[in-house]
């Protein structure tokens, strides 16, 4: 997928799928840039925060003893 400069993100998605997201999202009073501002905020934010505990999936982690 082409990766542009300009500040939009396009994606294709089933035209099944794209109806409930819309229809979700209104329920829940948010439009799909709210949405997608909120997820990606989260989920860059969840990448960038250190972790307190260790985690045996990370090749950086050691083991005591």
């Amino acid at each position: 997928m082409a990766k542009g400069t300009s500040g939009r993100i396009v994606i294709e998605v089933d035209p099944d799928l794209k109806e409930q997201l819309y229809s979700a999202l209104d329920k829940e009073g948010l439009n799909l840039k709210q949405w997608f501002l909120l997820n990606a905020n989260e989920f860059l934010q969840d990448k960038t925060q250190l972790s307190l505990l260790p985690n045996n999936n990370n090749s950086n982690s050691r083991k005591v003893g």
